[in-house]
């Protein structure tokens, strides 16, 4: 019986927004929190980033030296981020307050955004023309543009009411999908295998020559967009993980996710690698997803096409979940089920856009290394801000905002932390003015380095060397950095703004 009572509650709709969870509701563990993240990655999605290294003429051993590269400095950055939900019990944006300030932390929700549209796109638009190729070979069916559309809304659908139920739900889709999709992968690393050749030269690019470096740099990055673009998104499952939790197993989870996306990368490599042999039309056009049903064998069609179908489940939650959270603590007026109906809305009509009058398909590689190199700048001062703190953190203080209060521990100038926020700013313009990626986009600085993309490196060291400087230059009031006081940087002795409520009572600031 009691069992049954726990599962009932479990699966029941979540009513938490962005407000602290209770310790008595954090009973999620690490490996629940680890499953979650590797179900957004266990994907067709991962597969699209991974042929890539094929796509823009890499071997398939340079490529596979790329897509594990990639994976191990976007695992780096981004473990860090898994420790901000027990301590603070909110997401990452939110959280991101005591560094950004309570009104600057909406720069963590934007890029969220960003980066939950970016790749719920990808994960629609290739699980539905995955679904809709497999199913016609599959099961005679005739395709039409109307045929995609239907697919396409039923991810869309779908996404949004697992989604909207809450935490619980998505939780047991990728209990079902993680387990579900590795198997899938297997399977077809079975049933590609005969047809693969590991010698596969690609555009012939040597080691290390000069046409080498600008095509393998930027296969890493678009390899590295995977973890990164989980940063803002950690927060929002880690927080049902206890507050005592440790911060190593945690941060070992998130990696151990990311290395295991390497299946679903190396599918994509190992297929793209078939298509540019027998079918190298599709990989002119960037359409990976043809390609693949071009060269997949009958007997799995319908192993792909339940792929496909778990593959936009799992990435789509993981990718609108976090966003619609965030969005209503941006506009308090809307819960969250709310705001995640806004936010998917919005996301269905630019899939919609993109796929049938835009045909923006082409450039979403494009778009995703842009919020790389605009993403790492603020998990590296996240990061940072952490150290310098000594993991002191004022929970309630990062609320203010979310209550429609004003003052407060991290209502440092008007809301915004200079320091944090001219950070941020600087070191994603710099590293977006050095972004080469032939054909597509090309900063400023971009040729500066002989056409070798640098905008991760500087999107790495330049928040790193301003921000220590600037907490310097706008010292913070000694009492956010608790009893210890703050490594390396001066303070002030300021008091706090008191909190002013506009709307309802605030708690106390501890």
């Amino acid at each position: 019986m009691d069992e049954v009572v726990d599962s009932s509650r479990r699966l029941s709709f979540e009513h938490h927004g962005i407000e602290p969870i209770p310790n008595a509701e954090r009973t999620a563990t690490v490996f629940d929190f680890m499953r979650v993240e590797w179900g957004g990655l266990n994907s067709l999605a991962t597969a699209v980033l991974g042929a890539f290294p094929v796509v823009l003429g890499l071997s398939f051993w340079q490529g596979l030296t790329a897509a594990i590269t990639g994976i191990a400095i976007g695992a780096f950055i981004l473990a860090p981020m898994a420790i901000f939900g027990p301590i603070s019990g909110t997401n990452n944006a939110v959280s991101s307050s005591a560094h950004f300030g309570v009104v600057g932390r909406i720069v963590g929700s934007f890029l969220s955004l960003l980066t939950a549209i970016a790749f719920f796109s990808i994960s629609v638009w290739s699980s539905g023309d995955a679904v809709v190729g497999a199913a016609v070979r599959a099961f005679g069916i005739r395709g039409s543009e109307g045929l995609y559309a239907a697919s396409y809304a039923l991810f869309v659908a779908s996404v949004m009411a697992v989604c909207v139920y809450g935490f619980r739900m998505m939780l047991l889709v990728n209990k079902v999908a993680v387990v579900a999709a590795s198997g899938l992968f297997l399977m077809g690393f079975y049933v590609f295998w005969n047809r693969f050749d590991p010698g596969y030269p690609g555009a012939g690019y040597r080691w290390g020559d000069d046409h080498f470096w600008p095509a393998f740099v930027s296969a890493v990055l678009i390899i590295l967009a995977n973890p990164i673009s989980f940063g803002a998104f950690l927060g929002d499952w880690s927080r049902y993980v206890p507050r005592d939790t440790s911060k190593r197993a945690l941060m070992a989870a998130s990696t151990g996710a990311q290395f295991l996306g390497l299946v679903p990368c190396a599918f994509g490599l190992i297929t793209a690698s078939i298509i540019a042999r027998d079918a190298p039309k599709y990989l002119e056009s960037i359409n990976y997803a043809g390609g693949l049903l071009a060269i997949t064998p009958d007997r799995f069609f319908i192993p792909l096409f339940i792929l496909a179908l778990l593959s936009g489940m799992s990435t789509g939650t993981t990718s609108l979940y976090g966003t619609g959270l965030d969005f209503s603590s941006v506009f308090p007026r809307l819960s969250r089920a709310a705001a995640t109906l806004l936010i998917g809305s919005i996301s269905a009509v630019l899939i919609f856009v993109g796929r049938f009058c835009w045909n923006v398909i082409d450039s979403i590689t494009a778009f995703v290394s842009l919020i790389v190199v605009a993403t790492t700048p603020w998990m590296v001062i996240m990061t940072l801000g952490y150290v310098i703190r000594r993991g002191y953190y004022l929970p309630e203080a990062m609320q203010v905002f979310n209550r429609g209060a004003k003052g407060g521990a991290y209502w440092f100038r008007g809301g915004w932390n200079l320091a944090g926020c001219l950070s941020w700013g600087l070191s994603s313009s710099i590293a977006l003015l050095t972004v080469n990626i032939p054909g597509q986009f090309v900063g400023w600085l971009g040729d500066f380095t002989g056409g070798i993309d640098v905008s991760l490196l500087a999107a790495v060291i330049v928040p790193a060397i301003l921000y220590p400087i600037f907490l310097c230059v706008f010292p913070e009031p000694r009492s956010v950095f608790g009893p210890d006081g703050p490594r390396w940087v001066p303070t002030t002795d300021a008091p706090l703004a008191p909190v002013v409520s506009e709307r309802q009572p605030v708690k106390p600031v501890q």
